[in-house]
């Protein structure tokens, strides 16, 4: 299974780096059943983040030809409402340090990502992921519509105004699209998809290795619906 993380401008970086640290250790645990990448719907370049303007390089290009999983982050600046900041400065100017976050995920919308991210979530051969703020990319651009995923808990009334089905769980599988909440998810969310396409045990592995145990029961649309607690 090889695995795209989508580098965009102003992208949160504990986002990033928690689940390619979790997925790349459990490559080398598993003999190279997977591998992972940084990308960017632009290709190859220095992409900034939105927390000190650290940056990592995506070393290629959002490639669907490649990709069994894509994996998109959620963005890191100033937390406020949709309200607070004016719509025209949405895909306005350049990018600036401490943006708010929804100003920094809604200026995804004017890059090629969003016509990339349908035709993955179109391909029934392709797997998205998210964390945190990742779904909202998503659901902001229509392709969340009555899809069941999670997101930070500050985002759950915005991910829900999409028209998708918002879960207050630390991991959502629906299926071809499995959705983090929290930042500190990723590891969680990495952890997971280990187990779901590798197994268990090498999961296991790089849980101990990392020490850190994996919270929360992943949420999935099965079973009977819970009577009134």
């Amino acid at each position: 299974m090889h695995i795209q993380i989508v580098l965009f401008d102003g992208f949160d970086p504990l986002d990033v780096v928690a689940p390619y640290e979790v997925l790349y250790t459990g490559g080398t645990a598993s003999g190279g059943a997977v591998t992972v990448e940084l990308v960017s719907a632009e290709g190859p370049r220095e992409v900034i983040s939105g927390t000190g303007g650290l940056a990592l390089r995506a070393t290629g290009a959002l490639d669907l030809e490649r990709a069994d999983m894509l994996l998109v982050p959620g963005a890191s600046g100033r937390v406020g409402e949709p309200g607070e900041v004016p719509e025209e400065e949405v895909g306005a100017g350049e990018w600036k340090q401490d943006e708010f976050i929804p100003v920094l995920l809604g200026r995804t919308l004017t890059t090629e990502l969003p016509a990339l991210l349908k035709q993955a979530m179109d391909d029934p051969d392709v797997t998205v992921a998210t964390v945190c703020g990742g779904s909202l990319v998503l659901a902001m651009a229509g392709l969340l519509e009555g899809r069941h995923a999670t997101t930070h808990h500050m985002g759950l009334d915005m991910l829900e105004a999409t028209g998708a089905h918002a879960v207050h769980a630390r991991i959502v599988d629906d299926g071809d699209l499995i959705s983090g909440a929290g930042v500190t998810s990723g590891l969680d969310l990495g952890l997971y998809l280990l187990e779901r396409e590798v197994g268990p045990r090498v999961a296991h592995a790089v849980e101990v290795l990392f020490s850190h145990e994996r919270r929360g029961t992943v949420w999935r649309p099965q079973g009977p619906t819970p009577t009134a607690l």
